[in-house]
């Protein structure tokens, strides 16, 4: 066997994303709050950018000027720091001191007041102004809410408080190890005691779990916490209310939940297939209190879990903004005011790059970090370009929506704007994901606007959302003692010159939670 080496020259074509660009497609991307965010980081990690705010001064003279006051003969303290030092007639320019080993300690102390001790890649500390006003970045941060505490956390401090032996104690932390967000139990009693020989006071037995179980079900909150299923879930809830958790019943209601009771206890297969003749016959239960328990079931909840979840839905910010010029008898299409915070480039760092008087490893760090800000801004701006572009098209697509409502949606492919704006479609996808406009009829995602359709027997066309508005408006007039089959919501669609299959129907019904004809029934 012998080894040889060899040299081959070869050439060849790649292409590959330059790193501004993949910022550019990332800005773009970003909805209106993750952007505000990405920015503050920004400003944080960057020290060249600044928050270009209406009224303030130019970047480059604002904080000099603050820092020289006017002397007592009228002479500005620029002016003064001028006849005193011989520095560079720019008054807004800092001299800089350079000791005879290179080291630049008037720059050191420039960087120290602006940015404490942090001079590396961390976020720096920035100084609080002397006008008065806190600094935005120190304020957010203290405003900033603590973690939040998880499901478990809290049904483990409740667990704490309740009188039970230790044994039991560390039973019941075991079993909440298990709950779901949803608060019910996320595995059955077999399965965590053969998952319990490592657990604090294992093994668990099945026996000593359902005991604990039964104990924790009553003691811990909201009534439905840690059910093995929805009809535990619900029937628990009932339970709690028929004991004064958390108030008695209504003396009006009182009947009513105890048929709750019996119907989730004996005839909860019927009563989820609707089969209400069939629980009236075995239950000796008329058909006004049968309607009157599934009334008090309405009211609980599937999801207990939810009470104690701290999670919050963030707030919708709408970049965009439509209104009706009734002059020109036309939508108008602009960016919301305030979405985006405006940003700048320092001046005061673009004269030290230039100035040989700074040294050249602090030159080539703003340097990068100018050109960095530079890239930033540009995205923004190309983003708030790009996303009102792409709104002015789609209300010229869709006048019809909105002057008349969802059901005259007309399908709008991304490829059609695409085309129309001479960019990829994958840049109008990007575009449109996460933004929200908000129009005359309503706060509306922009990605609503964009999808297939199909052709009417009259010529037109609809989209398959305008479809599925026709189809609930069909079944919200229907006699629910009769509701209509798939069939029939075929047939009553193709009278309003819509032609689709019932297969089509069963999938959009199912997509708009509307259950099968059986189910909505009134008995």
């Amino acid at each position: 066997m012998r080894f040889e080496t060899s040299q081959h020259a070869r050439l060849s074509q790649q292409m590959k994303l330059a790193p501004r660009m993949i910022q550019a497609m990332e800005i773009l991307q970003l909805p209106a709050q993750e952007l505000r965010e990405r920015l503050e980081q920004e400003l944080e990690r960057n020290p060249t950018l600044e928050l270009d705010e209406p009224g303030s001064a130019d970047a480059g003279g604002a904080a000099d000027e603050e820092e020289t006051a006017t002397g007592a003969d009228g002479a500005s303290g620029a002016e003064s720091r001028r006849d005193g030092e011989g520095s560079s007639p720019d008054a807004s320019e800092k001299p800089l001191r350079v000791s005879e080993d290179g080291e630049n300690f008037e720059l050191a102390r420039e960087f120290e007041r602006n940015y404490g001790d942090s001079d590396d890649d961390r976020a720096p500390r920035v100084r609080m102004r002397d006008d008065g006003a806190g600094d935005r970045k120190l304020e957010a941060m203290a405003n900033t809410p603590d973690r939040a505490e998880s499901l478990a956390e809290s049904l483990q401090r409740q667990w704490r408080l309740a009188e039970v032996d230790e044994s039991m104690q560390l039973v019941g932390r075991r079993l909440i190890e298990y709950v779901e967000e949803d608060g019910l139990l996320g595995a059955d009693l077999s399965t965590i005691a053969a998952q319990s020989d490592d657990a604090p006071g294992g093994p668990f037995t099945v026996e000593q779990l359902s005991a604990a179980l039964t104990a924790a079900q009553a003691f811990l909150e909201p009534p439905g916490i840690l059910a093995r299923d929805r009809r535990e879930c619900l029937l628990l809830q009932v339970q709690a209310r028929l004991a004064g958790v958390p108030e008695p019943p209504d003396p009006v209601d009182l009947q009513a939940w105890r048929d709750a009771e019996r119907l989730l206890d004996k005839h909860y297969s019927d009563l989820l297939a609707n089969r209400i003749p069939r629980i009236e016959q075995e239950s000796e239960i008329d058909r006004e209190r049968i309607a009157a328990a599934k009334e008090i079931l309405r009211r609980l909840t599937l999801n207990p879990g939810a009470e104690l979840s701290n999670v919050t839905e963030r707030p919708i910010t709408p970049d965009l903004v439509v209104e009706y010029d009734a002059e020109r008898d036309e939508y108008v299409a602009s960016l919301a005011d305030g979405t985006v915070p405006s940003l700048r480039v320092a001046e005061q760092y673009r004269r030290m790059v230039k100035d040989r008087a700074v040294e050249k490893s602090t030159r080539q760090y703003l340097s990068e970090r100018l050109r960095g800000a530079g890239w930033l801004i540009d995205a923004v701006e190309q983003r708030q370009a790009m996303l009102l572009r792409v709104a002015q098209a789609v209300v010229a697509r869709q006048r019809d929506w909105f002057d008349q409502g969802p059901e005259l949606l007309r399908p709008l492919p991304m490829g059609e704007i695409a085309d129309q704006l001479g960019v990829h479609v994958a840049t109008i996808s990007r575009a449109v994901a996460g933004k929200w406009m908000s129009t005359p009829r309503g706060l509306v995602e922009l990605r609503r606007f964009f999808g297939g359709g199909l052709e009417t027997e009259g010529g037109g066309s609809l989209s398959f959302e305008a479809v599925r508005t026709r189809l609930r408006e069909i079944v919200d007039a229907e006699d629910r003692r009769h509701p209509l089959s798939d069939e029939s919501i075929a047939a009553a669609l193709r009278e309003k010159g819509i032609s689709i299959a019932r297969r089509t129907v069963v999938k959009y019904r199912e997509q708009l939670g509307i259950p099968a004809a059986k189910l909505r029934k009134q008995h």
